[in-house]
């Protein structure tokens, strides 16, 4: 065994380990026997397998002894005690009487069951229907053509000339594996020059760009979501499915986490920061962040939708003998997985490849079947859905009959009890030639309560919240030939004159500041807020927060994000469109995450947790970025897209983007009315 398999073998194992531990095991006289027992009896805390955590005088006292079989049943035992009530749990074999295909379901969690679900599109089995080679690829498929549920991206090949697609009757059997080579992984000299002869030196070792495609790739690998599988058989995965405690809860914050702190601004107007990425990122390109990421997002919003269906792991549907009723239909199960492939079968139906941590499995949407086929046409690569369906005979397929996303539920309450007004707006864009500077020193003369109406002098008496959504500045060098159209072309200078600007709003107005992709502040997501010594030009009453953030403005719950992943919608859900940016708003809301679609045209930076996950549901959800105004209500839920103040650029010209700047949206806190205040 060479040093790079030890490694490569610890990685799939989902750790990490030091060059001394890995020198340590490859000296030995037996290192593949030293490495199995090191992972079988590692503590499920660590994370970077050190030489402390090398038990060199148990491994001799074991090979002299104990079975191997023996440790490792023990281990694997004790692992499945400590797992968090996300866990997918495979049956035990020390229960004699439990059934062989019998599985631990958590409980259900925060999200009451819904007497009525409208947002779950359902139509009934019909047995009566067969598979054949002339409607519905069997365990010898063959001739499928690949067809993306998604605008593609003008620098990803085209797919359409890919014909085949792997046979279904093996894609559940396919092994757990990451797409390395889409990923930019950092590591140190030794672990690079260790791959560096391998079929694993694909890793790159440059600094992390947060920007891979693997949800784009046309041969996107199946499983590629949660690590490899085992290479060592014979050892059972003590980390299968690893995981923190779940933040899943109604009362807990959107991104909660033990080392996430409330930051409490008290005083009339009061504002508690529930969380938001800055000070708390963790992230440096590492694959176990990647593998951590996708896992933490898997495991949270399908506690979401576990509490509305009986889903069963995947692995379980391939050595399971389904019973089959009277009238010669399957039984129907459910499942839950991560949508890791879209494609369309030469007859138009779609098939949906599903992971879950232990395997993955496709499942086939019918194009007779309407309403659920238009509900399948809107689902996005990377989001977590629910499937309810029957298995076909050969095993190798599911036909849907309901598909369920996250969602919130239709009983969620508004909060009440509040009062006063907010204002909301994005996209200021101080520094560019085409703000709006008239227009804006209007509306500072509103806040001021200097307006000729006395209607709107009240009005203003009344406002007590300023959220800002992103794009404070213009920024250098965002888009092409930018500097054209800049009156200011140092970006401090651009915050210099936005200080200028805000300190002209009265002070009984808290002012909350996030940023978007135009700030001084990393482009990959989630942003953390603006750096000190631009906060140190405002005035000492703004707060400043990251992007996205999650905010209770005198208890009224507010999620503020920029934004930049309308664009993905725009591009992949039929029906979104700039002109209504309320309507991508509503589909991140259905998907309960704000980015569902991973290394896309949004840079997503890895972290321990998704930040982008919605949880618990907010009052409002506020977004800018792409200067068009909307407006909408779901579900006790208040959608906000709030505009621009910059006129249409020689950019938004050749993309065809026309701006509605100007318009001012004010968010009554007692009952969520809504009203726009034109300045243009």
């Amino acid at each position: 065994m060479e040093k790079k398999d030890i490694i490569r073998t610890v990685m799939e194992k989902e750790y990490q380990i030091s060059p001394e531990a890995v020198e340590l095991i490859y000296s030995s006289n037996s290192p593949e026997d030293l490495l199995k027992y090191v992972l079988s009896t590692v503590n499920a805390s660590v994370i970077v397998i050190s030489i402390e955590d090398i038990d060199l005088e148990g491994f001799d006292a074991f090979s002299a002894g104990e079975s191997h079989s023996d440790k490792i049943h023990a281990s694997s035992t004790e692992e499945r005690k400590i797992l968090s009530g996300t866990s997918i749990l495979s049956s035990r074999s020390d229960n004699p009487s439990s059934e062989p295909d019998s599985f631990l379901v958590p409980d259900p969690l925060s999200e009451p069951v819904l007497s009525s679900e409208p947002d779950v599109i359902t139509t009934a089995s019909d047995p009566s229907i067969k598979l054949s080679q002339d409607d519905v690829p069997d365990s010898s498929v063959q001739g499928i053509v690949l067809d993306k549920a998604y605008e593609p991206d003008p620098d990803i090949p085209d797919a359409s000339n890919i014909q085949d697609i792997p046979d279904a009757s093996n894609t559940p059997n396919t092994p757990n594996t990451l797409n390395t080579q889409s990923i930019t992984v950092l590591s140190d000299e030794a672990l690079a020059s260790d791959l560096a002869s391998d079929s694993f030196s694909s890793v790159k070792t440059t600094t992390p760009t947060f920007s891979f495609h693997p949800s784009l790739d046309a041969n996107r690998p199946v499983s590629s979501f949660f690590g490899q599988e085992n290479s060592l058989s014979s050892i059972p995965s003590n980390r299968s499915f690893r995981t923190e405690p779940s933040s899943s809860t109604s009362e807990r914050g959107i991104f909660s986490s033990s080392i996430d702190e409330y930051k409490h601004y008290p005083g009339k107007n009061p504002v508690t920061v529930v969380s938001d990425i800055t000070g708390h990122s963790t992230c440096v390109g590492e694959y176990m962040q990647f593998v951590q990421y996708f896992r933490d997002r898997y495991s949270r919003l399908s506690e979401i939708i576990r509490s509305r269906i009986n889903a069963r792991p995947i692995e379980s549907l391939k050595r399971r003998s389904f019973r089959r009723g009277g009238d010669g239909g399957s039984e129907e199960i459910s499942i839950i997985g991560m949508v890791s492939d879209i494609n369309s079968t030469t007859n138009g139906h779609k098939i949906l490849s599903l992971e879950d941590p232990t395997g993955s499995f496709s499942v086939l949407i019918r194009n007779s079947d309407k309403e659920l086929f238009e509900l399948a046409s809107k689902i996005l690569l990377d989001e977590v859905i629910g499937v309810t369906g029957s298995i076909t005979n050969d095993g190798s397929l599911m036909i849907a009959t309901k598909l369920i996303q996250p969602d919130v539920p239709n009983n969620v309450q508004r909060r009440t009890g509040s009062h006063g007004k907010a204002i909301l707006i994005s996209d200021v864009h101080v520094g560019s030639s085409q703000f709006m500077e008239d227009a804006w020193l209007d509306f500072l003369d509103f806040l001021k309560g200097e307006s000729d109406s006395e209607d709107m002098r009240e009005l203003a008496a009344s406002v007590r919240y300023l959220v800002v959504a992103g794009d404070i500045v213009d920024g250098i060098g965002i888009y092409p030939d930018q500097e054209l159209e800049l009156d200011i072309l140092d970006v401090y200078d651009q915050y210099r004159k936005a200080a200028e600007y805000f300190r002209e709003i009265p002070e009984h107005i808290r002012v909350i500041i996030s940023p978007g992709n135009h700030d001084a502040v990393r482009q990959a997501e989630p942003q953390p807020a603006l750096p000190e010594s631009i906060q140190a030009y405002f005035s000492e009453n703004i707060v400043f927060v990251g992007n996205p953030a999650f905010l209770e403005l005198d208890g009224v719950r507010l999620l503020i994000y920029h934004g930049r992943s309308i664009d993905d919608l725009v591009a992949s859900v039929p029906g979104v469109s700039y002109q209504e940016p309320a309507g991508a708003v509503l589909e991140m809301l259905k998907r309960r995450h704000l980015a569902p679609t991973y290394g896309s045209r949004v840079s997503i930076s890895p972290e321990k947790k998704d930040y982008f996950i919605i949880d618990p549901v907010p009052d409002i959800i506020h977004t800018g970025h792409v200067h068009t105004l909307g407006v909408q209500h779901y579900k006790n839920v208040l959608l906000v897209n709030s505009g621009t103040w910059q006129g249409q650029t020689e950019f938004q010209k050749r993309v065809n983007l026309v701006p509605v700047p100007a318009r001012v949206p004010i968010v009554d806190l007692e009952n969520f009315d809504v009203k726009i205040l034109p300045f243009d």
